[in-house]
């Protein structure tokens, strides 16, 4: 009779370690669950920002294409009018530079035709100062085109 005892309470108590962890192992399957439908939330949420950021890159790499053609056609643009004012600067050193001869082969032809004159006895001064003034002018316009060159070369 003890032995039968001993053995229900062996059974009885295996049947209560049973009954705990059943209840324990119950709120574990429980809890994976409530995880579960939070996890399925959370993939829902992903998939739809993982939509949502490829129609954005989408927009961004047709943005990106539009610039880029419109920067392209800037740039070609700006290397026209560099082209175009590069030319016109070398026309105007040329200019200036033939300024530059013609205000010093009339300095030269000047003071002959002065004393000339001053053995005429009939002194025109004024056109000796506009040669002069010219002269002066034009120098003052040629080292300003110089400027410009070198602060367009810097």
């Amino acid at each position: 009779m003890t032995i039968t005892l001993i053995a229900d309470v062996l059974v009885a108590s295996l049947l209560v370690a049973t009954i705990i962890t059943c209840f324990i192992l119950t709120k574990r399957i429980e809890r994976l669950k409530t995880d579960e439908a939070g996890m399925r939330q959370t993939v829902g949420a992903l998939i739809a920002a993982t939509d949502t950021a490829e129609r954005a890159i989408a927009g961004l790499k047709l943005t990106l294409g539009d610039c880029d053609r419109t920067l392209a056609e800037r740039l070609q643009t700006a290397e026209r009018y560099a082209a175009d004012l590069a030319a016109q600067i070398e026309a105007g050193q040329v200019v200036m530079e033939r300024i530059g001869q013609i205000v010093s082969a009339a300095t030269l032809v000047a003071p002959k035709a002065a004393t000339d004159s001053a053995a005429e006895q009939t002194p025109e001064p004024a056109p000796v100062s506009r040669m002069a003034s010219a002269a002066r002018s034009a120098a003052a316009i040629r080292a300003r085109a110089a400027r410009r060159l070198e602060d367009q070369a810097a």
